[in-house]
């Protein structure tokens, strides 16, 4: 084991626990870092050895290690099996590391026996073998490791004082707080009561590339639940391969081309995420045309505005063979250019990144109206194209409005369809800024236009999407 590598992962550590990660520039009072692998692999025995280098320059007192085990429930009989767990300590400490805390993952609670047994054997003490059983859904994690005092426990082994402890959301939902064994985690429990007792569905087709590896979308798939969650409603989606909406696929795969096309006419509402590369693009930009003539609500995201661009320009403006040049370097209108301070051949360090102002036009747009009627909104970019300028005009002119752009008024940030229920896309990504509490306004949207609720919604809001008034009835 080379010296300098253990030292290394030691000093970023101690870098990354020095760097503010708020507007405060106070140093974060705990640093969480996640060791993966499986104790005793040879990937993980060099941060083994720097974690039990960095425990001894640090001391116990200011750190504390948590350890993942796997209980077993073998055969009819339900029976426990704490070998895999013990196993797994033994290993640990012959690398000189010892939990503090022991999480105990099964399909059903560990009894008060099989605590008594870890705690004798992995040398833990009983109250800290904690069961991390299966529950219904993700939020009542929290709730569970509440049960069990786990913060208590870290707080007290840290030497913090659990009233400085911040509220990790918020819906001022008071109702449940008194039964709650802490109060903070009130509005856990609506997020998780409320993705148990749904009172209906709605079906949302996501048009992608990548269906290979749903991981690809897994922020935007978070952002359509958040938005499902705050609406009450259970989330269904329809993975739709953008290839197979082309019409070579018709040709070559019709029964795959007619379940795909079903699935997206049989959607309540569509969303096109963002890609790279030529593969199926045809078949997003036939999906922004369906969704256009048909009235059926659409968000665009990133190249899911370019490609409805390029539809509109097609279809409503004439311009034959228009596209972006991302996929046709010859097209005859580039409605979609590269940007211009990017490098065309040096593709490292040239995408447009980050989060940036996007300044809304006109108030009266439904993206203001989204957006709370806020002026300025600051979403995430990821992007190396950007729609041309010069068309703008053109396509205003016809019925597709840029109500965002950049604070340069050079960018086109948002577009919309004036004569369309839900027609709306953007160029950044609002999808990393989606939270449990707080859903991304667009997805929220999407999700309102999809069941019809979106005008009542807005009326009763006060004519502005106020995001997260939805979990306010559960309070």
């Amino acid at each position: 084991m080379v010296p300098h590598v253990t030292d290394a992962i030691q000093e970023w550590i101690s870098d990354i626990a020095s760097k503010p990660v708020d507007k405060s520039g106070l140093r974060p009072g705990v640093c969480l870092v996640e060791l993966g692998g499986t104790v005793g692999d040879i990937e993980s025995a060099v941060y083994l050895e720097a974690m039990q280098q960095f425990l001894f320059k640090v001391g116990r007192e200011n750190f504390l290690m948590i350890h993942l085990g796997m209980v077993p429930v073998i055969g009819a009989t339900g029976e426990p099996k704490t070998k895999p767990c013990q196993h797994s300590v033994k290993l640990l400490r012959e690398a000189g590391l010892k939990p503090d805390l022991l999480m105990c993952r099964s399909e059903v609670p560990v009894d008060e026996a099989t605590r008594r047994k870890l705690s004798l054997f992995c040398q833990v003490a009983p109250e800290h073998v904690i069961s991390m059983h299966d529950v219904s859904n993700l939020y009542q994690v929290p709730l569970l490791l509440a049960e069990q005092n786990v913060g208590s426990i870290i707080c007290n082994h840290l030497g913090l004082s659990t009233s400085r402890v911040a509220r990790s959301l918020s819906f001022g939902c008071q109702k449940d707080a008194e039964t709650m064994p802490n109060q903070r985690l009130a509005d856990w429990k609506v997020l998780s009561d409320r993705t148990d007792s749904y009172t209906g569905n709605v079906t949302i087709a996501l048009v992608g590339k990548y269906m290979g590896n749903p991981d690809a979308y897994a922020s935007v798939v978070k952002a359509l639940q958040h938005a499902a969650l705050e609406v009450n409603l259970h989330l269904k989606l329809e993975w739709v391969d953008s290839s197979m909406l082309e019409p070579n696929a018709q040709q070559q795969e019709p029964k795959k081309y007619e379940a795909a096309w079903s699935a997206l006419k049989s959607a309540q509402g569509v969303l096109v995420p963002g890609g790279f590369g030529t593969r199926g693009i045809e078949g997003k930009v036939a999906t922004a045309g369906y969704c256009r003539a048909a009235k059926k609500p659409y968000l665009g995201i990133c190249v899911g505005l370019q490609t409805a661009v390029i539809e509109f320009a097609r279809s409503e403006l004439g311009w034959e063979g228009a596209n972006s040049t991302e996929f046709d370097e010859a097209t005859p209108h580039p409605v979609v250019e590269f940007l211009p301070e990017a490098s065309s051949t040096v593709m490292g360090g040239t995408m447009r990144l980050g989060s940036r102002a996007t300044i809304i036009r006109d108030p009266q747009s439904l993206a203001c109206k989204l957006y709370g009627g806020k002026p300025v909104i600051y979403e995430r970019h990821r992007h190396r194209y950007e729609v041309t300028a010069s068309c703008v005009p053109a396509f205003e002119a016809k019925g597709l409005l840029f109500t965002g752009q950049d604070d340069r008024a050079q960018r086109m940030e948002l577009c919309e369809l004036r004569d369309h229920p839900f027609f709306v896309a953007c160029q950044f990504h609002p999808e990393f800024q989606s939270r449990p509490a707080k859903p991304g306004p667009l997805f929220l949207g999407l999700v309102l236009a999809a069941t019809g609720q979106l005008e009542k919604r807005l009326e009763a809001d006060g004519g502005v999407l106020k995001v997260g008034a939805g979990f306010q009835k559960a309070c």
